[in-house]
């Protein structure tokens, strides 16, 4: 087998197993590669406070701890999410919790506006979500995976791939998980990383979600997925994506 046959052969067997394959560059906003020098604009958005944290927390505090800006863009304040309060009291609730998981995983914090359970696609929205886009000049972006019960984390991942897609497609775009198997579901991931060294930062960040009872509920999901992820990374603690093909590959911490 010549070198360019075994080359071939060795990156076919790394996709036929889903093993990761990383890029060491990413793509600016401008569709222009990135040089190495400049720090990168990361935009995760998740449907309501603890979406972009527990499904990424600890990629997120890799990303901040190389000096790479990360944005959380809220879809909602999680209005709803919280039985037996109102939806004025539960957001401020949630929106406090979600400032300080930010401030623990040194991401800026925005919030866009819909409301949680009755979020909606529309042209009005698509649009506000692309003028965004134009606005904040992400370099890498991450979303919900777009197979889940939860209807409002399809929705978010639709909007924000309506908003790549008129972008022109030359954006890393990766998709995370968020329980998987109660929600997200059919999810294949072929990107790990290893987030053992920043396990504790993450923890933090999601526990601060008293509202959501998320001690009691995170041995159940969120640690069994870490386990999980962690052996296929080929350490004790990870998170998976999924990259979409039709962008380029990013830049991963």
């Amino acid at each position: 087998m010549n070198m360019t046959s075994r080359r071939k052969f060795l990156r076919n067997s790394a996709l036929s197993t889903g093993a990761a394959i990383v890029s060491t560059k990413t793509f600016s906003a401008s569709g222009q590669p990135w040089d190495g020098e400049k720090k990168l604009k990361i935009l995760v958005a998740g449907a309501h406070p603890d979406d972009p944290e527990t499904g990424m927390g600890g990629t997120i505090s890799k990303f901040t701890s190389l000096g790479h800006e990360v944005t959380c863009l809220y879809l909602t304040t999680g209005e709803a999410g919280i039985p037996g309060t109102g939806h004025q009291e539960a957001a401020d609730i949630r929106k406090a919790e979600a400032l300080q998981a930010c401030a623990i995983l040194k991401a800026k914090p925005l919030f866009f506006g819909q409301i949680d359970g009755s979020c909606e696609i529309n042209t009005a929205w698509q649009d506000k979500m692309h003028q965004f886009f134009q606005e904040e000049k992400p370099d890498m972006i991450f979303t919900h995976w777009p197979i889940d019960s939860h209807r409002d984390h399809r929705i978010c991942s639709d909007l924000v791939f309506d908003a790549w897609n008129r972008m022109g497609k030359h954006l890393p775009l990766y998709y995370f998980e968020v329980c998987t198997g109660e929600q997200t579901q059919q999810f294949n991931p072929d990107v790990f990383i290893d987030i053992t060294p920043v396990i504790n930062i993450k923890w933090e960040a999601c526990f601060i979600h008293e509202s959501q009872k998320i001690r009691e509920l995170y041995p159940k999901d969120h640690a069994k997925m870490e386990l999980f992820r962690g052996i296929e990374a080929g350490s004790e603690y990870g998170e998976a994506f999924v990259h979409h093909s039709q962008s380029p590959p990013g830049l991963m911490p």
